[in-house]
């Protein structure tokens, strides 16, 4: 038998819990550890919807990135969304954990695997720990040939799940990109460090107004590199799903599942 504690392990062993951020939440959230698992479904966000989702699909266990209750919560009441979300898990037997900024740091974790769908070979981490230069946040490295602006925003669009948000970008379009830096979820924090890389080209979610106009103008002091790719943050962060999924059913032996459902909060655009 398969439990919770199991998978827990199996995802402490492939995302080091002591690579999260020390304001962040991570592990078991709802549930017993020793709860028999045998299959469970993966996802990027716990909302009701994926609840739902995972108990129509015989699911006792939902593995995401994001955490259910990372800032302070008083109360869990069924009247409350979070509340309502806690009950439904328990009323139907189903734990929740997750893997949170210790899956972004890791060297298997979110970005290598938005890096890798993009078509981004050699990656390493775009800004490294102090104490282990292969993990760290984001990746940066190379396509194995050139592709224009447009071309490879077009290759992002096909290949991340569509959103409403789109896939927003800043730049020459018929410039020439190949070294390629990446951050999954939130990135305008990194603008600087896509920049000091040398990268062509910097994909990430959430750019906000002010940090995203201040990198153009100082790329625009240059050869107007790195250009900008701005995509929805769940979009960013959904294609660590599949690998995690994987790895985690080789590990222990269940039965996994990736969410096909689209958490992005936006639903149109116009």
């Amino acid at each position: 038998m398969t439990s919770v504690a199991d998978v827990m392990d199996a995802l402490d062993r492939r995302f080091p819990p002591d690579l999260a951020e020390d304001w962040d939440v991570n592990g078991l959230t709802v549930g017993r550890p020793d709860a028999p698992v045998t299959r469970a479904l993966f996802a990027v966000d716990p909302t009701m919807a994926v609840v739902q989702e995972a108990i129509e699909a015989g699911c006792d266990l939902i593995v995401t990135h994001h955490p259910l209750m990372l800032r302070g919560v008083t109360t869990v009441h069924a009247g409350t969304p979070k509340g309502a979300v806690i009950q439904t898990l328990i009323e139907n037997g189903v734990a929740l954990c997750n893997a949170h900024t210790n899956a972004d740091h890791a060297g298997t974790g979110v970005a290598e695997a938005l890096a890798e769908v993009l078509g981004v070979s050699g990656s390493l981490p775009l800004v490294p720990l102090k104490d282990d230069a292969e993990q760290g946040t984001g990746r940066i490295g190379r396509l194995d040939a050139p592709l224009t602006l447009k071309a490879f925003a077009e290759r992002a669009a096909a290949v991340l799940p569509q959103t409403a948000h789109g896939v927003r970008v800043a730049g020459d379009l018929d410039g020439e990109v190949q070294t390629i830096a990446v951050v999954g979820g939130s990135g305008d924090s990194f603008l600087d460090a896509a920049r000091e890389a040398g990268a062509d080209v910097y994909l990430t979610a959430d750019l906000r107004h002010h940090p995203a106009s201040d990198a153009r103008e100082a790329a625009l002091l240059t050869d107007g590199r790195p250009y900008l790719v701005d995509v929805a943050h769940f979009a960013s962060e959904w294609t660590w799903l599949e690998a995690a999924a994987e790895y985690v059913g080789d590990a222990t032996g269940i039965d996994t599942l990736v969410s096909t459902l689209t958490t992005d909060p936006w639903t149109a655009r116009f």
